[in-house]
């Protein structure tokens, strides 16, 4: 699996944690965020706040492996005006603690609380078998096997139980979707498709409560 940038990985029959942590609307998608073509990016990870009283900051880190956030260089604001070099001095619980060139004092750590961190993509390493960019993988237009548009991937999540993609139709209605071989057995990325095969039962009606009220 790769250790570095926020991938989702599925196989036959169950799905396997993210790689990189977080759900998805901590990491945006193209059009939130992020250049396309060769300038396009992926937020890496993302300021909590600051940690004692030297300019420290707190990182969240997407990636698989939270160390490998410092690995790709000088990392981007969102809109591309600052940059950042993060030096890793430790971690806490869920976070790396980072020193960051400029940061000398709480007050200007703090001021970078929420601030979003990018790479290029160039920089990155393709992913490998399996494996998918979540940046990629939303914003794919998702079919049925017959070829009937669903809607669009608008976020990937991992609740503790395996990823799944947020599928949103038309009219705004999110569904969940398991991301598994079995339940998204085609990903296009080139194509800019999906496609899916709900599960039994998925689209299921709730059963009225025996005995409720007709």
């Amino acid at each position: 699996m790769l250790a570095a940038p926020p991938t989702s990985a599925r196989s036959r029959g169950r799905s396997l944690p993210l790689k990189g942590g977080g759900a998805t609307p901590n990491l945006p998608s193209k059009g939130e965020g992020e250049d396309g073509g060769d300038d396009a990016r992926i937020c890496l990870g993302v300021v909590t706040g600051a940690h004692g009283v030297r300019g420290r900051v707190r990182v969240k880190s997407f990636t698989a492996e939270p160390h490998a956030i410092a690995r790709y260089g000088a990392l981007e604001s969102e809109a591309g005006e600052r940059r950042f070099e993060l030096e890793i001095t430790g971690a806490g619980k869920g976070v790396l603690i980072a020193h960051i060139d400029g940061v000398d004092d709480r007050d200007a750590a703090e001021r970078l609380k929420g601030t979003r961190l990018y790479v290029r993509r160039a920089a990155l390493p393709p992913p490998e078998e399996e494996e998918f960019y979540q940046a990629d993988l939303v914003g794919l237009e998702a079919r049925r096997s017959d070829g009937t548009v669903m809607g669009k991937v608008s976020a990937v999540h991992d609740f503790g139980a395996g990823a799944s993609l947020e599928i949103e139709d038309a009219a705004g209605k999110a569904l969940l979707v398991p991301f598994t071989r079995s339940a998204v057995p085609q990903i296009d990325i080139a194509g800019g498709s999906v496609v899916i095969v709900p599960p039994e039962g998925l689209f299921d009606a709730p059963k009225p409560e025996e005995g409720a009220d007709a």
